[in-house]
């Protein structure tokens, strides 16, 4: 980092009436959870595309989180899902994790790649088959308890194709009876995130379709149930950032799935094809941060920032450090914004001052303000530079090819 260009930028910013010291104390808490799937292979409808160096089991693929967070300090957890990351001892798993300086994050059921689940799994007409779907909810709470896991993320590929192949309300209750057996099995510490998709694979009607519905389900379960925004899972213009102001005025908003889209849920490198939509989410988030209501604020606090991405043509670390790296980014942007300035703007009707707060955050270089946290954290300022240099990505090679796969 060059002293003079981050000086340059401190007292552009102050001058703004920013206070970069809270900024950076605001940049260096911030935690973005990685995906074990992430870093394994994965790809399209079509094929999956295995890779040279892939983790071989969930142990693996914590050796290769721990890459990430060494090099960038973002991501101290990681995500699992079940039954891809399925082992015999969960302590044993907890304990490597540690080891690593990593903690197991999020719990996330699959209820999608089994036969049974092809007409759907908790809403399915066969009640036997239900009772297998809610089994293994409940086999996620027991796991999770081992892992000293708190959220416990939902996403259902439940729906029906074809006007009459479902009954749409009796799938809604039994959707319901499911998750509420799954949330009193729950400890106290534990929340529950639902997660909704417009559509895919189900493409006539998908059971929890959008932030309204798995909002309602959160509301009828209790305080413990929280709506999880996937930035890929909305129909196309959907405004993300506004969905993100209410469920936080709600005290609803239990976290993020973080990938980009182009056309529906593409799973691609989160802020790599609309970053501005990324800073807004931020906006919202940030402005939501001082308001009055303590609760409203508490909502903030407790935001679970978590990557979802399948990387199918990119090599899987470079992959994941430049998802994070992009959030850390429009995060850091986002903390420029003069709140009073734009607050003034509103009181005063002034449309074009409002939009001018706001983006001009957008335009700034943040390269010298995260050099610098880095540089005070001991990180390298080049993460990405740090780890291609590295003998880490030789070493993998030794793996082989056909790692664990979905």
């Amino acid at each position: 980092m060059t002293d003079r260009a981050y000086q340059l930028f401190e007292e552009q910013q102050q001058a703004r009436g920013i206070n970069l010291e809270q900024v950076k104390k605001s940049l260096k808490a911030l935690k973005i959870e990685t995906p074990s799937w992430g870093y394994g292979d994965s790809g399209t409808r079509f094929k999956v595309f295995q890779k040279v160096g892939v983790p071989r089991n969930p142990f693996e693929k914590f050796e290769d989180a721990a890459q990430v967070h060494a090099l960038t300090g973002l991501c101290p957890s990681v995500a699992i899902h079940i039954p891809w990351d399925k082992v015999e001892d969960y302590s044993k798993f907890r304990s490597h994790a540690e080891s690593l300086g990593l903690s197991i994050g999020a719990v996330n059921p699959n209820l999608f790649q089994e036969e049974d689940y092809m007409l759907g799994s908790v809403t399915n007409a066969d009640p036997a088959i239900r009772r297998k779907a809610t089994d293994h909810l409940l086999e996620c709470v027991d796991i999770a308890k081992e892992t000293g896991s708190r959220d416990l993320s939902l996403w259902f590929a439940d729906g029906t194709n074809y006007p009459g192949q479902g009954d749409i309300r009796k799938r809604k209750a039994w959707m319901h009876e499911a998750l509420a057996e799954m949330y009193k099995a729950m400890t106290p510490h534990m929340r529950m995130l639902i997660e909704y998709k417009c559509f895919e694979p189900a493409f006539y009607h998908t059971d929890l379709a959008d932030w309204g519905m798995a909002y309602n389900q959160a509301l009828k379960l209790g305080p413990q149930a929280e709506v999880l925004v996937d930035t890929g899972h909305h129909l196309q213009g959907a405004n993300i950032e506004h969905i993100v102001a209410y469920l936080i005025d709600e005290k609803r908003l239990g976290g993020f799935h973080f990938n980009s889209r182009k056309y529906a849920d593409d799973d691609l490198i989160v802020g790599s094809t609309n970053p501005y939509e990324l800073f807004l989410i931020f906006y919202q988030i940030l402005s939501a941060g001082q308001d009055a209501d303590p609760a409203v604020r508490e909502n903030v606090d407790n935001i679970a920032y978590m990557i979802d991405q399948s990387h199918n043509i990119e090599q899987k670390i470079p992959a994941m450090l430049r998802s994070v790296l992009n959030v850390q980014t429009q995060y850091a942007k986002a903390l420029l914004i003069n709140h009073a300035e734009v607050e003034e703007a509103q009181r005063n009707n002034d449309v074009l001052a409002a939009e001018d707060a706001v983006r001009r955050a957008f335009e700034f270089d943040v390269t010298p303000l995260l050099h610098a946290i880095r540089e005070e954290q001991g990180l390298p300022l080049d993460p990405m530079k740090a780890y291609l240099s590295s003998g880490y990505p030789k070493e993998i090679l030794a793996r082989g090819k056909g790692g664990a796969s979905w």
